[in-house]
């Protein structure tokens, strides 16, 4: 299991704009992204993450279905992420069972399908990419830091703790 705490660092021209995983509120990450030394080399050009069939999918940016359809027998969408320069990025995300369509509008969250029960190269995960172009890059390095290291720091009241006097006004002494 790769630990995602590992904290990746986005690549160049890579926006942390993701809102939320694509499954799951923090799932493991079981093969984390190895990129090729050449272009048809060989390597893992995404992250699988642990996910059960039937999870819903969701989009981890608001952005554009560029593709939404079965490619070699597996569920795929492809996402074209708003405001993320020229070539936008694009997020894939495969086994799913599509339920949106090409062109369609999403919202950060919104449900793209469901996680397939079969047909992935690993058993019970969602395989998540990121592309610029025909450039693979690591998908986590969307992530924010708050969604890497488990959500934003909240602070709660102290029960028992008086609150503070507030303050006195001070006397000031007449004008002579």
């Amino acid at each position: 299991m790769v630990a995602a705490d590992a904290g990746p660092v986005p690549g160049p021209g890579v926006p942390t704009v993701a809102r939320h995983w694509p499954v799951g509120t923090r799932p493991p990450v079981l093969r984390g992204w190895e990129p090729p030394a050449t272009p048809y080399g060989p390597g893992h050009r995404g992250v699988d993450l642990a996910a059960v069939a039937g999870a819903p999918v969701r989009a981890v940016a608001a952005g554009r279905v560029s593709f939404a359809g079965r490619v070699a027998g597996r569920g795929v969408v492809s996402l074209e992420l708003t405001g993320t320069g020229d070539p936008p990025l694009r997020t894939t995300y495969e086994p799913v069972e599509v339920s949106v369509r090409k062109g369609d509008e999403v919202a950060a969250g919104e449900v793209l399908g469901t996680v397939e029960p079969t047909g992935s190269h690993c058993a019970a995960c969602l395989h998540w990419g990121l592309l610029r172009g025909d450039v693979y890059l690591n998908p986590l390095s969307v992530l924010p830091p708050w969604l890497l290291a488990g959500g934003p720091s909240r602070l709660l009241p102290v029960l028992g703790v008086p609150l503070p006097a507030p303050p006195r006004a001070q006397a000031t002494a007449p004008a002579p």
